[in-house]
This record gives structure tokens, sequence and C-alpha cells, in this order.
């Protein structure tokens, strides 16, 4: 057997930003809320998680591209949720 590598997810002393849609708000509040439980399960405190509303799925990388680049986060978690029906999502 090789040699086992295993680490700790230990994010205190991060920030993190969370970008998450409108579209689809009824899930994405859900996605947000079960991100937020996770990073506070693993030491990052409520104060620094900042959340960054966008209108739709388009626009959720040109905000985690601004707020990286920003150079205030160890992590940018991307939150959206497309449902196949009716609306057409190109």
């Amino acid at each position: 057997m090789g040699v086992l590598y295993e680490g700790r997810f230990d994010a205190r002393g991060r920030k993190v930003a969370l970008v998450a849609s409108r579209f689809n708000e009824f899930f994405t509040r859900e996605l947000i809320a079960g991100a937020q439980d996770c990073l506070r399960r693993h030491g990052v405190p409520d104060a620094d998680v900042d959340v960054a509303w966008v209108p739709g799925s388009f626009e959720i990388p040109i905000a985690a591209q601004r707020l990286a680049r920003s150079g205030r986060y160890g992590a940018v978690v991307c939150l959206g949720c497309l449902v196949q029906g009716d609306t057409p999502h190109f």
C-alpha cells in the first residue's frame, strides 16, 4: 500500500465570497444557507463570508472574477440553479 495523504479542512482566518443568482432564488437561498453552514462548521465566522447576489447565471462568472481579482478572498464559491423546462437557457 502506498502513502496515504489526508488533509484537514480548517478554513479559520479565511474570507470567503459566495456569488449567487437571483434567478430561481427559491433554490439558491437554500444553496447559500448550505454553504454558510458548511463554512461555519469549518471555522469560518459569518463575518468573514460575503454574499454577492447577481441577476442570473450569466453574471455569476463576471462577479466571481471581480471578487477573485480583488485579493480579499481565500475562496469564491459560485451558486446558481437552472431548471429545465419552459425557460430557454442559452
